[in-house]
């Protein structure tokens, strides 16, 4: 599974990276997670990406919402 975090790197990206490594290391998920300035049609930051669909935007996702998002 690869999942990139899009944006900045503004504090609410860096929370959304936190949630995406959190989330991945509760459910002892193995992932290629990067962390990328932008990428095509994500409008607002931050976003989350999971093998190339946009998953969240424009907001910090929480573990939970991400754990739904990304159980096997």
């Amino acid at each position: 599974m690869r999942i990139q975090i899009v944006g900045p790197g503004c504090p609410s990206c860096k929370e959304a990276e936190r949630s995406v490594f959190n989330a991945c290391a509760e459910l002892d998920l193995a992932a290629d997670i990067t962390h990328v300035k932008e990428a095509a049609g994500v409008r607002a930051t931050p976003a989350v990406i999971v093998d190339g669909k946009v998953v969240i935007s424009g907001r910090v996702p929480t573990v939970a919402e991400l754990k739904k998002i990304l159980k096997p």
